[in-house]
C-alpha cells in the first residue's frame, strides 16, 4: 500500500476567509505553538491554570469552579488514585453524569498517570460490566449519586467516591512525568464482532487534534464552550485553551430549556450531532437570535443543504457553522466552513477540507488510490492517528497500516467518498453494515447477535431506515421461533439489559422468513418497509377519552409516524427516543402553551399521564378557591368521571365555552 499522496492542498479562498473571520469579538485569540503537543495534557492544563487561576473553568447549573479549584478538585483525587494503584499506567474508569465532579474525574485520572475511561450512567449495566471486565480497570471512581451502580460494577476492584475524599489529601500537583505517546483515553464504541470496542488515544494525539481546532476556529479564553455529549472533546477545548466549559445532559432538558440555557449562558461555541442540532433549531420560533453564539460544529452525520437552510433563517451573520468529519480512531479530519453568503449546490454538504498533518486519500478495494471525483473508501495518512483498539491487536492490525516509505501510518476509515479536484472531500456514507443512529456508530451486526441471543427469535435483520433527509431509524425484522405473538414491549425490555438505547431498534416487522440473495446473504433490499401501524404490544389498545387526550394522542403519532396511539402505551415501546421526546414536548407547547418538563415523559411515557400533567398544568390558572372546590368533587367521584369532569372544567376556564 503506497504512501506516496497528494500533497494537502490550500483552503479555497471563501474558505479562507471565512477561517479568518472566525474570531471573539474580543480579539484575545492565543495560537496553539506546534511545541505544545510534545507534552502531557496535565502539563497543557496547569499551564493554563497559572495563566488563568481566578477564571471560570467550568459551570453548571449546580456548581461552579474557577481553574484553581478545579486544579485542587483534580489533584486531590489523583493523589487518592495514586494512594490506591500507584504510578503504574493503567485504565480508570469514571462513572459520572455530563455534570463538574466528571470534568474533575477526568482530569484527575489524567495527572495520576492513567488511561481515563469515562462511562454513562445510563447505559445497561451489562454493557457497562463489559467494559469494565474488557478494559480491566485498576480501580472506578464515582460520586454518591451513582455509588450504588458503582458498587455492583466493581465487585472485587476498589471504588473511590469522589465526594468522600479524606479532607487531609493534598491538592498538590502530583510529581509525575508523562510522554506525549503514554496512553490518555479510552472510547467504547459499537463492535462488529458483537461486543464493544475500545478506541485508544494519547496525549500528543488529543494535543494535536486541539491544536488544530484552536487554530482553525481561533478558541480563546473568552469563549464559553458548551458540552452537549458525554465526554466530549470540547472538554479539552475549553481547558486547553483557557475557555469555560459548560456541561448540561441533554437527555434531561426539553429543547426549550436547552435553547434558554444557551441563550442565558451566552455559549459562544457548540458542537453538536447533527440530529440534536436539527430538534433544536425546528423548534426555534425565529425570535432568537443567539448574539453571542459564533461557532456551531456539526459532527456524527451527514449535513444536507436543509440543515444549512436551517442556520440561514435562525442565526446572526456573526455565527459561522462547520460541517466537520472524522472517525474517533482520527480525531477530526476535514472541515467546511459556512456562512450567510455560502450556496449549497448539492443536496449534502461537502464535509470540506483537510486540517494540518491529515492527509486523506480514497481507495479503491485493493488499496490502491484513486484519482478525482471518483467514488472509494475514505483514508488518511498521518502520524496523529489513534495507537488501535485497547487489547485488540487483530483488529488493529486490520484498520491500521504502516509504510517502509514514511513514517506515517495509514488509517482505512470505512467510509465511501471522493476528492474534487479543489481538495474538498464528498463523504458518501458507509460502504458496511456501520451506520450513525442519532450520532452514535451503530454496527448492525451487534444488534442483530443481541436479537439472535434471545429465546423467542429464529431469525433476525436490521436495516437503518431513512425516514426523511437525515434522520434514520433502526428496523428490526424476525422470524419468531414459534406462532406465539412476541411483542415490541417484550423485545424491547430484553435488548434493553444488553444496549444503550439508541442501538434498540424503533420498530420491530414479524416475517415467515427473512428473503435471502441467490449466494444466501441477506437481501436487504427486499424486506418491506416498516409502515405506520401500531405494533404489538402488551398493552391493549384504548382509545381517547377526553379532548386533551386526543390531542396529546394525535401529537405522539404525528411525531412517532403510527397511525394510532393508546392512551396506555409506552412512549418506548412505540419506538421512542430521547430526540423525539424533545419534538413531542416542543408541540405540547405550540398547542397548549405549557411548559411540559421533559423528566414527565420519561417517568410516566404514556399519553394518559401525559394528559393529567398537561390537566395539572392548566389548572393552575385556576383561583384557589375554585381550584379546591374542584379537587374536592373529583375526589367523590369515580375515575373515569373525574377525568371527563376535569377536561370539562379546563376547557370553560381556557376557552369560555363548554366541551361540545
Amino acid at each position: 500500500m503506497s504512501a506516496t499522496v497528494n500533497p494537502a492542498r490550500e483552503l479555497s479562498p471563501h474558505q479562507r476567509a471565512l477561517r479568518d473571520k472566525c474570531f471573539h469579538p474580543t480579539g484575545r485569540f492565543v495560537e496553539f505553538a506546534r511545541q505544545e503537543i510534545e507534552q502531557s495534557l496535565p502539563q497543557r492544563i496547569e499551564k493554563i491554570v497559572r495563566m488563568y487561576p481566578e477564571r471560570v473553568a467550568v459551570r453548571t447549573r449546580e456548581r461552579t469552579l474557577t481553574y484553581s479549584e478545579l486544579n485542587h478538585a483534580a489533584n486531590r483525587l489523583a493523589q487518592a488514585i495514586l494512594a490506591r494503584r500507584g504510578p503504574a499506567r493503567g485504565p480508570i474508569a469514571l462513572l459520572f453524569s455530563n455534570e463538574a465532579s466528571l470534568i474533575v474525574a477526568i482530569v484527575g485520572s489524567l495527572k495520576a498517570g492513567k488511561i481515563c475511561m469515562p462511562l454513562d450512567p445510563t447505559l445497561p449495566h451489562a454493557r457497562l460490566s463489559y467494559m469494565v471486565e474488557d478494559a480491566q480497570a485498576g480501580v472506578l471512581v464515582t460520586s454518591h449519586e451513582y455509588r450504588a451502580i458503582a458498587d455492583d460494577l466493581v465487585r472485587h476492584r476498589p471504588c473511590i467516591d469522589i465526594d468522600e475524599l479524606a479532607p487531609d489529601t493534598s491538592s498538590e500537583n502530583p510529581d509525575l512525568t508523562l510522554a506525549p505517546d503514554d496512553y490518555a483515553h479510552i472510547f467504547y464504541t459499537s463492535g462488529s464482532t458483537g461486543t464493544p470496542k475500545g478506541i485508544v488515544e494519547n496525549h500528543r494525539n488529543l494535543l494535536h487534534h486541539i491544536m488544530c481546532d484552536t487554530n482553525n476556529f481561533h478558541i480563546c479564553a473568552e469563549d464559553r464552550i458548551a458540552l452537549l455529549s458525554h465526554a466530549g472533546r470540547d472538554i479539552f477545548r475549553a481547558l486547553l485553551n483557557g475557555a469555560a466549559l459548560y456541561p448540561i445532559d441533554v437527555k434531561r432538558q426539553s429543547v426549550t430549556e436547552l435553547t434558554n440555557w444557551l441563550l442565558l449562558e451566552k455559549i459562544t461555541f457548540v458542537t453538536a450531532v447533527v440530529s440534536l442540532y436539527r430538534h433544536i433549531v425546528d423548534a426555534l420560533t425565529g425570535a432568537e437570535q443567539f448574539p453571542d453564539l459564533r461557532v456551531i460544529k456539526l459532527i456524527g452525520e451527514s449535513v444536507y443543504r436543509s440543515d444549512v437552510e436551517r442556520y440561514h433563517k435562525h442565526f446572526s451573520a456573526r455565527c459561522v457553522l462547520v460541517n466537520s468529519y472524522g472517525p474517533n480512531e482520527t480525531g477530526g479530519l476535514s472541515h467546511y466552513l459556512i456562512d450567510k453568503n455560502t450556496q449549497i449546490a448539492d443536496s449534502m454538504v461537502p464535509v470540506g477540507y483537510a486540517v494540518e498533518d491529515k492527509r486523506i486519500v480514497i481507495l479503491d478495494e485493493d488499496g490502491q488510490e484513486l484519482g478525482f471525483d471518483t467514488v472509494g473508501e475514505i483514508a488518511v495518512w498521518s502520524h496523529y492517528l489513534s495507537p488501535g483498539y485497547w487489547r485488540r491487536p487483530d483488529l488493529t492490525r486490520a484498520a491500521f497500516f504502516s509504510s517502509s516509505q514514511s513514517a506515517e501510518r495509514l488509517y482505512r476509515t470505512g467510509d465511501l467518498g471522493s476528492m474534487q479536484p479543489d481538495g474538498r472531500l464528498i463523504h458518501l456514507g458507509r460502504r458496511d453494515s456501520q451506520v450513525k443512529i442519532r450520532g452514535h456508530r451503530v454496527e448492525i451486526a451487534e444488534v442483530e447477535m443481541a436479537l439472535l441471543q434471545l429465546d423467542a427469535i429464529k431469525e433476525a435483520a436490521v436495516v437503518a431506515h431513512k425516514e426523511s433527509p437525515g434522520f434514520k431509524r433502526l428496523v428490526a425484522y424476525i422470524v419468531p421461533r414459534s406462532a406465539a405473538p412476541t411483542t415490541a414491549s417484550a423485545l424491547r425490555s430484553q435488548l434493553a439489559a444488553k444496549l444503550p438505547d439508541y442501538m434498540i431498534p424503533s420498530a420491530f416487522v414479524t416475517l415467515a422468513n427473512i428473503p435471502l440473495t441467490a449466494t444466501g446473504k441477506v437481501d436487504r433490499r427486499a424486506l418491506p418497509a416498516p409502515g405506520s401501524a401500531r405494533p404489538e404490544l402488551n398493552t391493549r389498545y384504548v382509545a381517547a377519552r377526553t379532548q386533551v387526550e386526543e390531542e396529546v394522542a394525535k401529537i405522539w403519532s404525528q411525531v412517532l409516524s403510527i397511525d394510532r396511539v393508546g392512551i396506555y402505551d409506552s412512549f418506548f415501546d412505540l419506538g421512542g427516543h430521547s430526540l423525539s421526546a424533545t419534538q413531542i414536548v416542543s408541540q405540547l407547547y405550540k398547542q397548549f402553551r405549557l411548559e411540559i418538563p421533559l423528566n414527565s415523559l420519561f417517568e410516566s411515557p404514556t399519553v394518559a399521564a401525559t394528559a393529567v400533567v398537561v390537566a395539572a398544568h392548566q389548572t393552575k390558572d385556576l383561583a384557589e378557591p375554585e381550584l379546591a372546590r374542584i379537587l374536592a368533587e373529583l375526589e367523590s367521584m369515580p375515575e373515569e368521571k373525574a377525568r371527563q369532569l376535569l377536561a370539562h372544567r379546563i376547557k370553560m376556564n381556557t376557552t369560555g365555552k363548554p366541551n361540545e
